[in-house]
């Protein structure tokens, strides 16, 4: 099948798993921001979710993503040295602007994966699976597993978590405007006017996407939300 046997084809599975991703983080996003505003409302929306069937299948399809996605990533990366050495994801007419985050995608890529690790046992951990196995309450406190704005206030009470996070946000932010054009790009939904285009689109979704995160966690660990 080409698009596991060919280097188009797994540009193209990249491509199609890594704007899907960016969609969930557009909706997680937003969501963040409801605790910012109103905890009760937040609280709301996890119960909604919790560990019902339809959020599980949800959970377990985006796991799939995150696994492909990543998965060929190092496939790619590796062919990409075997064939030019340290120059990874090259493309043509790339800006300068760009070369930093196109030759080093994989190490954002490590650390974005390191990141979501953290982020599951902080939050799924404690929330999902807590629900699921642990009668409906958190792990690390005696609160209820959907108490997600709780969850929320007691680990940016930790300003390491806070810079731990905001370096996350930077490393997300670098790894998803590259990968935002270099995906359409590579979908062919591109030319040397639409390059510059979705550059700057990218780059401006993908900035208010991560400032929206990035809002939640210095919210929380100055005052515990905007609502507290």
């Amino acid at each position: 099948m080409w698009l596991t046997n060919s280097s188009i084809g797994r540009k193209v599975l990249m491509s199609v798993t890594g704007i899907a991703l960016i969609l969930f983080l557009t909706f997680h996003a937003c969501m963040n921001v409801v605790a910012l505003i109103d905890g009760d409302a937040y609280n709301t929306v996890c119960s909604a979710l919790g560990a019902n069937w339809y959020a599980v299948v949800a959970t377990v399809a985006l796991a799939v993503l995150v696994v492909i996605h990543f998965v060929y990533a190092i496939i790619l990366t590796l062919q990409n040295r075997k064939a030019r050495g340290s120059n990874r994801y090259a493309v043509t007419d790339k800006p300068a602007k760009v070369e930093w985050a196109s030759q080093n995608m994989f190490v954002l890529g490590v650390i974005v994966v390191l990141g979501l690790l953290l982020h599951l046992w902080n939050f799924w951990f404690n929330m999902m699976f807590a629900e699921m196995v642990n009668g409906g309450y958190a792990f690390v406190a005696d609160v209820p597993a959907h108490d997600g704005a709780a969850l929320i206030a007691l680990t940016f009470s930790n300003p390491i978590y806070t810079v731990i996070y905001l370096v996350w946000f930077v490393a997300l932010w670098f790894h998803l405007t590259h990968g935002f054009w270099s995906a359409f790009q590579t979908l062919g939904l591109n030319n040397k006017v639409w390059f510059c285009r979705w550059k700057a689109i990218g780059t401006a979704y993908v900035t208010i996407v991560m400032l929206l995160f990035a809002a939640v966690a210095i919210g929380y660990t100055c005052c515990g939300g905007i609502a507290a």
